[in-house]
């Protein structure tokens, strides 16, 4: 825990530079397959199994929100916590979106032209993608709830593209789990801008 005094002391000076550009919404989205699964305290506590959810959602290419937190149920398998975690996203995305459509059709407007409100999702794991655009019930995914698919009808529109990010490229990695030196000042500074 020491080192991570040492950052934020070393950090304490800097923020979040923003530098808007086109506007969309981007949404960075990453799960950790069972991360903090512990074979000593899996017997007695079972949130050892639980995956990780991070994802960021940016609006003209700044952060307006980001979360990391455990899934509230057991994945079983690394594109199930993926989809469930590009579910959980979406949950958030999808409100910020109308709220934007709305303002722009009362004319309020937040930059200059006429917005096309649309989100990209960038994810890492081809099975979660496939699933969020084929709507095949597989034997493998059967399981996973209408909860999880409530946003495809977005993708089928065309308002949500979700489309491949290599995971070295994925800034929501840090927010899933411990990144090497290198990894975690190239995400933050996509998602920071230092």
């Amino acid at each position: 825990m020491r080192w991570l005094g040492r950052y934020l002391a070393g950090t304490r000076d800097k923020g979040i530079i923003m530098k808007p550009r086109e506007e969309s919404f981007e949404c960075y989205v990453d799960a950790d397959f069972s991360g903090n699964w512990n074979k000593e305290e899996a017997q007695w506590d079972p949130d050892t199994a639980r995956s990780r959810t991070g994802y960021c959602i940016m609006y003209c290419g700044c952060p307006i929100m980001w979360a990391s937190k455990l899934q509230t149920e057991i994945a079983l398998s690394s594109t199930e916590a993926e989809y469930i975690a590009l579910s959980e996203s979406m949950r958030s995305v999808l409100p910020l979106m109308s709220i934007v459509e709305e303002m722009h059709s009362y004319g309020i407007k937040l930059q200059v032209g006429t917005p096309k409100v649309y989100c990209k999702v960038f994810e890492d794991n081809s099975g979660a993608i496939e699933l969020s655009k084929v709507p095949k019930i597989r034997p493998r995914t059967k399981h996973i709830n209408i909860k999880y698919h409530h946003f495809r009808h977005q993708v089928e529109r065309g308002r949500v593209s979700v489309r491949p990010i290599k995971t070295d490229d994925q800034p929501a990695d840090c927010l899933t789990k411990p990144l090497n030196r290198t990894l975690h000042e190239r995400h933050r500074f996509t998602l920071m801008g230092w």
